[in-house]
C-alpha cells in the first residue's frame, strides 16, 4: 500500500514541476483534467483491490479506447473514466451512452481475443470529481455499468 502511495505523490511532484518548467501543453484543458481523473482512478482501483493490466489500451480495428482494463479478483474490466469538475452538469457516468457502450464493447472484443475463452468480463464506470478545485477528488464506481446481456456472446463472433 506504501508503495503505491508513494508513487502517487511522486507523480503529483512530477507533474507540478513539469507545470512550472515546460512550456504549456497545446493539449486542451478539459483533456489535462481527463488525463489527471484516469490517473487519480488508477489508483483508486488499485487501493479497492483491481490489477491494472492495460491503460489507454486501442484496437487497431475499432475506434475507440479502454481507458483501463484491470482483474476483479477473477473478472476482468473494461473501466471507463469520466472526470468532472463540478456535480451540477451532467453527471459523469451519464456520458456513458448507448454509442458509448457499443463503441468499448467494439474495443473490448478485439482485447477479448487475447485471452482465454473462459474468461468472465464486465465493463466498470468510474465517475471523478474535482468539485470547487479540491486537489482531492471524490469517486464514484459503477460495476457492471452496462448489462453484460446486452454483449452476450460477442467474444465469439466477427
Amino acid at each position: 500500500m506504501f508503495a503505491g502511495r508513494l508513487t502517487q505523490v511522486t507523480l503529483r511532484a512530477l507533474d507540478w514541476l513539469a507545470a512550472r518548467t515546460l512550456s504549456p501543453e497545446d493539449t486542451p484543458a478539459h483533456q489535462r483534467t481527463g488525463r489527471r481523473g484516469e490517473e487519480d482512478a488508477y489508483f483508486y482501483l488499485r487501493r479497492r483491490g483491481y490489477t491494472i493490466i492495460a491503460r489507454n489500451y486501442r484496437s487497431p480495428n475499432h475506434r475507440g479506447e479502454l481507458d483501463l482494463v484491470g482483474w476483479d479478483q477473477d473478472i476482468l474490466c473494461f473501466i471507463e473514466v469520466k472526470t468532472r469538475t463540478r456535480h451540477d452538469v451532467k453527471p459523469a457516468e451519464a456520458a456513458v451512452d448507448r454509442h458509448k457502450q457499443r463503441e468499448l464493447s467494439m474495443v473490448a472484443r478485439d482485447f477479448l481475443r487475447q485471452m482465454p475463452l473462459s474468461c468472465q468480463w464486465r465493463f466498470d464506470v468510474v465517475a471523478v470529481y474535482y468539485d470547487h478545485g479540491h486537489h482531492r477528488p471524490s469517486f464514484e464506481l459503477f460495476q457492471n455499468a452496462f448489462p453484460v446481456s446486452y454483449n452476450r456472446g460477442f467474444a465469439d463472433s466477427s
